[in-house]
């Protein structure tokens, strides 16, 4: 970009930082005046519960990135709006008299359809919109095949992405300080006010206090930190939930309270270093592989999304279309007893109390749970990827979408539709000690170390031992292993039958 501006408009969205970022930098850059904003963008906001976790995460951002746009050019700080963004972007931009808007290219369809009508209103005012990468390091079709098309299988993605990081180092948008000071301006003086509390903006605080979640770029600066004095066990480590094994950025990689680049310029500065041991024992080296190979997998289910928009309402493969899943009063009564932790599996219900009341779920238990709706209780995977797109505080339209199809093998590169886990299996190889299932269900705490994978197989003194009823204190299973696994089986031809027609 080499257009000079007289002045812009910073529309801060998923990258609530100010270190490396793209929008806020190259206004800087090409703009005399530059001013900031950001939305609570009623389309997506009215529909949420009131104690909403993500809209509190972002509450308290944007009260530490004020302060921090305060701190770079005294009086400037962020306007705040509340209200629909394709309206009232447009109306502050034409108020502002700005000649440019820039903001973060953003994949999601509801998010492309938003920032077209916002193009159309700006032009009528003769006000461009630049949109800029930001949120991944190769979007759309930046990655290729050799025969120009987005790939659809992961390891040879990753080989490309690799070597096209190798071949191409990613650019960072470093805020220049002095020019922040002189550029930034005080906003109009209606404008001059505090972030919205919770209440003015219609919702009411959420559990975030108390588990101690932090926010904004500071939180995700100290989880990071915490991160790197591990990340030689990340290898192992990451599938274990009862032990601290994930870098728990993902929900600031959501909201942009961390860069991107700058989580891959540090993956390849450990990956870069003689080998060595590490806190704890474990390789920085393939602590970081193993870390950066999770991040490429971020990247690769946005480029999904972007070149594949079908996924967002159907199968990427559409002979998986054609299964026919479980409905009606029973199919609803087993997704409830899902949703809220009643299965009589110990680890999936765990898994599900986990998220309902943190909002978090660990990746190994995502398709320990994910699989068990839709291989033992016969579900549509997509009742799966909505509930966890109203309980997560990480949602993401492409991640989500793209770990439940990988589960009920719809998607790309997704597992075998014959691989269906064994939830009592994965239970005694990830959580062996039951540490994990007995944080959440304190009524097995009792069982020993055996039992505590499957109550309903213990001996009849050792329940009683342990204070544990079947049916009472604690589900007897809602469903059968092996039977379900013959369901599936037989639910999932349809699919070999459409495939060879």
């Amino acid at each position: 970009m080499q257009k000079i501006y007289s002045s812009g408009l910073v529309w801060f969205r998923r990258d609530l930082r100010i270190a490396d970022n793209a929008a806020l930098s190259t206004a800087l850059q090409h703009c005399a005046v530059v001013h900031c904003v950001f939305v609570f963008d009623r389309t997506i906001l009215d529909p949420l519960p009131r104690a909403d976790r993500r809209v509190e995460f972002i509450r308290e951002s944007l009260v530490e990135l004020d302060a921090n746009l305060r701190k770079l050019a005294g009086g400037a700080g962020l306007i705040v709006l509340h209200g629909v963004a394709s309206e009232c972007l447009p109306a502050l931009a034409i108020e502002l008299g700005v000649a440019a808007v820039f903001a973060a290219n953003d994949y999601e369809p509801q998010a492309i359809q938003r920032d077209l009508r916002v193009r159309e209103a700006l032009l009528q005012a003769r006000i461009e919109l630049c949109l800029l990468k930001d949120h991944v390091v190769w979007e759309q079709r930046e990655v290729l095949t050799q025969m120009g098309k987005p790939y659809g299988v992961f390891t040879p993605y990753l080989r490309a992405w690799l070597a096209k990081l190798d071949a191409q180092p990613v650019v960072t948008y470093e805020v220049d300080g002095a020019a922040a000071r002189t550029q930034l301006v005080a906003r109009p003086e209606r404008y001059a006010k505090p972030v919205p509390s919770l209440g003015e903006l219609g919702f009411e605080a959420s559990n975030l206090a108390q588990l101690a979640l932090p926010t904004g770029e500071s939180g995700a600066t100290r989880l990071l930190q915490d991160f790197m004095q591990r990340i030689g066990q990340y290898d192992t480590a990451r599938n274990f939930p009862a032990i601290k094994g994930p870098s728990y950025l993902s929900v600031h990689l959501r909201f942009g309270t961390v860069s991107i680049r700058h989580l891959v310029g540090l993956a390849q500065a450990c990956m870069a270093q003689e080998k060595r041991e590490d806190v704890g024992g474990g390789s920085a080296q393939k602590g970081a592989t193993t870390w950066l190979g999770e991040l490429v997998w971020r990247d690769f289910y946005f480029q999904i999304l972007s070149n594949f928009p079908h996924v967002a309402s159907g199968a990427f493969k559409p002979e998986y279309d054609a299964i026919a899943w479980e409905d009606g009063p029973v199919a609803q009564t087993l997704f409830a007893a899902w949703c809220e932790g009643r299965t009589g599996y110990p680890l999936v219900d765990a898994a599900m109390l986990q998220l309902n009341q943190t909002g978090y779920m660990h990746n190994r238990l995502r398709m320990v749970a994910g699989s068990f709706l839709v291989k033992h209780l016969g579900l549509d995977w997509r009742w799966g990827e909505r509930y966890f797109a109203t309980q997560l505080n990480d949602f993401d339209l492409s991640a989500n979408n793209g770990g439940w199809q990988w589960v009920s093998s719809s998607g790309c590169d997704a597992q075998p539709y014959f691989r269906i886990f064994n939830p009592v299996t994965q239970s005694e190889k990830f959580d062996a000690a039951g540490k994990f299932i007995q944080r959440y269900l304190p009524a097995l705490r009792g069982l020993g170390p055996k039992a505590i994978h499957a109550p309903w197989l213990a001996k009849p003194m050792e329940l009683i031992s342990a204070g544990v009823t079947l049916g009472k204190n604690y589900p007897a299973p809602i469903v059968d292993h092996a039977t379900a696994r013959e369901k599936t089986l037989a639910r999932y031809a349809v699919v070999k039958k459409t495939a060879s027609t």
